[in-house]
């Protein structure tokens, strides 16, 4: 008795479990070994973090007793300077740390080091930038932390446990969107000369177009428009929030624009939006670098 075998329609085949579980190792494998480069790096060369610890706690100290004498109700009923910079000292160490992210690529371009890297067998080119990110976000973390111990020392205060975490997504989400703005640069621009110019022009104007110095109310209205549209404002303005309330919730009214009232849970969505267009921006250029 002969049987007869229907031919079966050809279907794609699945992608095994296992090799989808072997690549997804070998790219956290690679992605571990260069973020423990760049700490080799920073071992040798402490005076890096070093100074990204001393030079914001010099902003405390010195800025604190500039305006120490300001008038009553300037900053806030019951508000001291200090406590009103601590949080613009946290956002803006954080957002310079993050805008120096390219910089080790682009050393890495300069020197060959990373067609080097492009050459080899990676399993994801991707966890180049991925090691960068996770550098520069817990030197972030560890600034941070350091800012918030020293401020608590000086009388600034210190938020409950729940606060402390909000201060940490609050500055993960920034150092998130700016390191993926920096690194895009690196591939872009010629040189660490043109990536240095372009970190120079750009801090300080975003620092004093924003409420890390001087509260909105005090700016001219034209300056008032330019901080509400400054990222940097929807990360300092909750931060200032959580330090100085001990209730707030996500509905807390924490900055009063010229076109409306901020809520903190409009500011975190705000800097998840800033996150998510520049990652956007720098995908066809990375897409294009690490080919």
């Amino acid at each position: 008795m002969s049987t007869t075998i229907t031919p079966s329609k050809t279907n794609p085949k699945p992608i095994p479990a296992i090799q989808t579980s072997s690549a997804l190792s070998d790219f956290l494998q690679e992605t571990g070994a260069l973020t423990r480069r760049l700490f080799i790096q920073l071992q040798r060369r402490p005076s890096t973090l070093i100074a990204g610890i001393v030079q914001p706690i010099m902003w405390l100290v010195l800025f604190g007793a500039l305006f120490q004498n300001a008038p009553q109700g300037l900053f806030g009923t019951d508000v001291s300077y200090g406590q009103f910079l601590g949080a613009g000292v946290i956002v803006f160490t954080a957002f310079g740390g993050a805008l120096n992210a390219g910089l080790p690529v682009m050393f890495d371009r300069e020197f060959g080091f990373l067609n080097r890297l492009l050459v080899a067998p990676l399993a994801s080119r991707f966890s180049i930038v991925m090691a960068s990110a996770i550098f520069i976000t817990t030197l972030s973390l560890i600034q941070t932390v350091a800012i918030v111990t020293v401020s608590a020392l000086l009388g600034a205060g210190l938020p409950n446990a729940l606060g402390l975490g909000l201060v940490g997504l609050i500055v993960l989400l920034l150092v998130l969107g700016v390191t993926a703005l920096s690194l895009g640069l690196s591939f872009s621009l010629p040189g660490h000369i043109e990536l240095i110019a372009v970190i120079f022009v750009t801090n300080l104007p975003l620092l004093f177009a924003s409420t890390a110095l001087v509260p909105l109310s005090f700016m001219p209205t034209w300056l008032q428009w330019i901080a509400t549209l400054n990222p940097l404002s929807y990360a300092i303005e909750p931060i200032r929030y959580v330090y100085l309330h001990s209730d707030w919730s996500l509905s807390s009214i924490v900055m009063h624009a010229p076109w409306g009232s901020v809520t903190l849970g409009a500011s975190l969505l705000l800097l998840l939006s800033f996150d998510v267009v520049a990652l956007v921006l720098i995908q066809p250029k990375l897409r294009r670098s690490l080919a």
